[in-house]
């Protein structure tokens, strides 16, 4: 049993110390109480984690933040994508460290972790926010489960409301001008835009992933460009997946095809590599886009990635459902899909109702039975 004594300290104040054993029998004691109540009730809270299997010594606490963060990251390393990884990198390195790397696991306080959140919400987008926070609380929520503390004190802290940015979507006749003004990646754009492949997943396409007879790409591989470095994986859902095409397009691919090998890549780089995103003003998606504002000042600015929108638009307009769209833009659930495009998915329910008041032969009056009951 822990036992209670008192003690002067060198300033000559009078505290209490509580002395028990460890749970493999170790004598050890924790001191600095001011009153002989808080003693007992620690030496009671000590006695009762060692009967339920849930004691921690106070002494593990002692272990900072910033010796555990790199084990952490390389623990990331066999699970995530390596863009996910580079993010939550650049957020311990840039935003963890600088405020947690000394701090010991015992001396993290909810309240700080909250004023620490609040203060970089001044400064970070919430989707950035929520990563930086996101490392610390994971490595926090590892020290639980090595039981070097006995709770996360990051755990609950209120993050700022992500606002979603607004869809762009091309229609079909202004998908068809942006392909026409990008010369030898039409075909790529009519591919993007139609069927809502990533990036990657088109960089990474070779000439025997089609099949042209059947009109089918198999998905298997991912070019992700991060920093100057690509990385060729698996897809993001870890799933290969196999997608449609239209005649026209098809027919564009067939044409960026020609006088390549099976092994070849359709769209390389200029040095023979996978292509990377078209990024900033100078772009050949840039200039293509600035010659079809030139033509028609209504011409939305579009990225690559954003593509996959019009892919998401067009397939709906054309009466495909959510999970058809959700299976061609390689969605995890059909929830997601749902979540990205609710916008578009908001007709359907004016037709739904359309349909139901077809149903009635009288017009779409509603049956007397069931006036009667509504009275």
């Amino acid at each position: 049993m822990a036992t209670v004594s008192k003690y002067r300290n060198s300033a000559g104040a009078t505290l209490y110390r509580v002395r028990y054993r460890t749970p493999e029998n170790r004598q050890t004691d924790k001191r600095g109480f001011k009153t002989k109540r808080d003693a007992d009730a620690f030496a009671a809270t000590v006695e009762v984690s060692k009967m339920r299997g849930e004691y921690i010594s106070p002494s593990l606490g002692k272990v900072t933040v910033g010796s555990l963060g790199p084990a952490w990251l390389d623990r990331q390393k066999g699970h995530m994508k390596p863009s996910g990884f580079r993010t939550y990198e650049s957020a311990y390195r840039n935003h963890v460290v600088p405020r947690w790397s000394a701090t010991t696991l015992n001396n993290v306080k909810f309240s700080e972790v909250q004023a620490w959140v609040s203060a970089l919400s001044l400064k970070l987008s919430p989707s950035m926010l929520a990563n930086v926070y996101s490392v610390l609380a994971r490595i926090l929520d590892d020290a639980v489960r090595d039981r070097l503390i006995p709770a996360n004190p990051a755990r609950g802290v209120k993050l700022p409301k992500r606002t979603k940015r607004k869809n762009v979507y091309l229609t079909a006749e202004q998908l068809r001008h942006l392909a026409d003004e990008s010369g030898r990646y039409g075909s790529l754009i009519l591919l993007l835009g139609t069927v809502g492949l990533r990036w990657g997943e088109a960089a990474a396409l070779r000439v025997s992933d089609i099949d042209l007879l059947r009109r089918r790409i198999v998905l298997h591989e991912n070019a992700v460009t991060v920093g100057a470095t690509t990385y060729v994986g698996s897809l993001k859902t870890g799933k290969n997946r196999n997608v449609a095409l239209a005649g026209f397009v098809a027919d564009a691919l067939a044409q960026s095809c020609e006088g390549k090998s099976r092994d070849d890549l359709i769209w390389p780089s200029a040095t023979g590599d996978y292509l990377g995103p078209p990024a900033g003003n100078r772009s050949w998606l840039s200039g293509a886009v600035d010659r079809c504002q030139a033509a028609d000042p209504k011409f939305p600015r579009i990225t690559a990635h954003a593509l996959r929108h019009t892919a998401a638009s067009l397939a709906i307009s054309a009466g495909a459902n959510v999970l058809v769209v959700q299976r061609m833009l390689g969605h995890a659930s059909a929830a997601m899909t749902l979540d990205t495009y609710a916008d578009l998915f908001d007709d359907d329910l004016n037709g739904v109702a359309d349909a139901v008041g077809k149903m009635w032969a009288d017009g779409g009056q509603m049956p007397k039975s069931a006036a009667r009951k509504s009275l």
